[in-house]
């Protein structure tokens, strides 16, 4: 069971170790009072909307058309230029399988380990993992591309409200 809430209280007790900490959920399913239970807690994320998806790939078939580039191609520039990524280090005959399963990935060299070779790769992240101010970063740099050629932001009424949407979403 996930379920959103806020801690109301914390207190240390005297004998024993840990804290007790009491969180307010709006429901709770039958049956769990007497089970050990595994919790998380972490700060709530609003995970990006349709509406940012749907404006992200409206900007990327625009600027497909004005490039003649392939859909595909600008979103893998796009995440290159601004998208979320980490650095990893696999065994030279494992490199070909990691880029298969990264978005996007690099080579970016050579690396010795101990007397052991390695090969260190950048790797991307495709949106669909991102978070909504991860999403933000590669909106704002689709958009600036978009208008760097000179291309209008998405013209549609659904469009200019998912921007605001996002935009309020990011911005307040």
């Amino acid at each position: 069971m996930d379920a959103q809430g806020k801690i109301e209280s914390i207190t240390k007790p005297i004998r024993g170790g840990g804290y007790l900490v009491t969180v307010r959920i709006d429901a709770l399913p039958e049956g769990l009072e007497d089970k050990l239970l595994d919790v998380t807690l972490k700060v709530h994320r609003e995970k990006r909307s349709k509406d940012a998806n749907a404006l992200l790939w409206a900007c990327i078939g625009d600027i497909a058309r004005e490039t003649e580039v392939d859909k595909w191609d600008v979103y893998l520039n796009l995440l290159r230029r601004y998208g979320k990524f980490t650095y990893i280090v696999v065994k030279p005959d494992a490199a070909d399988a990691v880029r298969k399963q990264w978005r996007e990935s690099e080579i970016i060299g050579e690396i010795d380990i101990h007397g052991t070779k390695g090969v260190q790769m950048l790797c991307y992240y495709g949106s669909s993992t991102y978070d909504t101010k991860e999403m933000s970063v590669l909106l704002n740099g689709t958009i600036s591309e978009m208008e760097a050629l000179n291309l209008q932001r998405p013209a549609s009424s659904y469009m200019r409200r998912a921007l605001e949407e996002w935009e309020r979403n990011h911005n307040g």
